[in-house]
């Protein structure tokens, strides 16, 4: 059923409803823009952009919304809202709508508040036209996404606009936030030229950091610490204090052994570094309502290690469950 609503919203503006498991799934995108951007220095290295717009999966009785749970997930590649699906079902049934908002910047960083901007008017038009409740609104994110929670977050508290999300939490899952951290590890995998792929998520990284951030940690260390919504390198912890008041949940798997191996990162060359950072220093603010949930190997739903992998591992009962208890 999914498949085939992808294959109906290609074009400007197109609505769909259909019924999937108790559920309404509505989807509405606009024409993807003729352009590219570039990622890198060579010839071949451009992204398309993708479509801007929302998927939003409501409970069968939508008269009775209890709250809604936001992602900021890319419309691009070949899963669209590919997170926020894994957890239609258990959300549904709790009374919870799950809203899917992407702008039109593949892999977007949230470099340019005017991206941030059109994913707050995205929400904005999603809540009025379907009259959805200002309340309960937990933010998820996994992997990048993780970070545009967080920066999102800050663009409320720092810009404070007309309309306000009335945020209950947050849930971040194996998410990039410290970015020194992470031009560092591109940096080490370009040297060290063990695997294709680490060399071009590594000479990515160091370009678009460099591009958007004019220069490198070395040569612009405050423009990587203000963007940074942790960092170990910062001594003042300048934006904890965005996040400081939330309950909020990370979620990160260990897996040194296979990271060594397959692209010879150390402890430090994976995002589940950022995640302890993180709750150590909500904790540290005060914040006892902040957790680390850590997967194992021998917990792992799939051979493979990334992202992904670590959001397939959580138990998506258990997280509506905690949801709900922050609503009480």
């Amino acid at each position: 059923m999914i498949k085939e609503l992808k294959s109906i919203i290609i074009f400007l503006s197109i609505l769909a409803y259909c019924p999937i498991f108790g559920q309404n799934i509505i989807e509405e995108y606009q024409e993807v823009k003729n352009d590219s951007l570039r990622i890198g220095k060579l010839e071949t290295d451009f992204l398309k952009f993708i479509e801007k717009g929302y998927t939003l999966a409501l409970p069968e009785n939508q008269k009775n919304i209890s709250g809604v749970i936001v992602f900021l997930e890319d419309s691009g590649f070949d899963q669209k809202n590919k997170s926020a699906k894994q957890i239609y079902s258990e959300a549904n049934s709790k009374g919870f709508a799950v809203l899917s908002v992407s702008t039109e910047i593949p892999l977007d960083f949230f470099f340019s508040e005017k991206s941030i901007a059109d994913a707050h008017n995205t929400i904005k038009e999603v809540f009025k036209k379907h009259s959805l409740p200002n309340s309960n609104i937990f933010l998820v994110g996994v992997g990048l996404s993780g970070h545009r929670v967080l920066k999102y977050v800050q663009f409320q508290k720092k810009n404070k606009p007309q309309f306000l999300l009335n945020i209950a939490g947050l849930v971040i899952c194996d998410a990039p936030l410290d970015w020194i951290r992470q031009y560092n590890e591109g940096e080490r995998d370009v040297r060290i030229a063990f695997t294709e792929g680490a060399i071009w998520e590594g000479s990515f990284a160091m370009y678009v950091l460099d591009k958007n951030l004019n220069g490198t940690p070395q040569t612009n260390i405050e423009k990587y610490l203000d963007f940074s919504t942790y960092s170990y390198s910062d001594k003042e912890n300048r934006n904890i204090k965005y996040f400081k008041d939330y309950p909020i949940r990370a979620y990160m798997e260990v897996a040194i052994q296979y990271w060594l191996e397959k692209k010879r990162k150390t402890t430090i060359d994976n995002n589940g570094a950022d995640m302890v950072g993180l709750i150590s220093q909500m904790k540290l603010a005060g914040n006892e309502n902040s957790d680390l949930i850590i997967f194992y190997p021998h917990q792992s739903k799939t051979e493979t290690k990334n992202t992904d992998a670590t959001w397939i591992a959580v138990d998506k009962v258990e997280l509506i469950e905690w949801i709900t208890k922050q609503t009480e």
